[in-house]
């Protein structure tokens, strides 16, 4: 095997760490984004469990972020609970570092 084969390898095993390291993060956020909802939505133990694992099913809809707030934006609305749409994306992308990091520290 070449030097240049093996660097091939190596980025490619670095890529694929790197996307899988992406996913579990994105899934992460979103777990924790569903238990943070569910508290605004006054849901607590298996309700809150179950909910946040919809909302992590949610992120299977499309590509990107916009499945998981069209989800947590239409059940506020529902619920009557007031929140900026703002708000709302800051708490995502706070809940997405939050995720990284943990992840990290495993």
């Amino acid at each position: 095997m070449t030097t240049f084969d093996q660097r091939e390898q190596a980025f490619e095993a670095m890529f694929a760490h790197d996307e899988t390291m992406k996913f579990s993060a994105y899934a992460r956020r979103n777990r924790l984004l569903g238990l943070w909802a569910a508290e605004a939505l006054g849901k607590h133990g298996e309700d809150a469990q179950a909910y946040a694992k919809a909302v992590l099913l949610a992120d299977f809809e499309e590509p990107g972020d916009e499945d998981v707030f069209r989800k947590v934006r239409r059940d506020f609305d529902l619920r009557g609970v007031e929140i900026a749409d703002a708000t709302l994306r800051a708490k995502m992308a706070e809940l997405l570092a939050l995720a990284v990091v943990q992840l990290k520290n495993e």
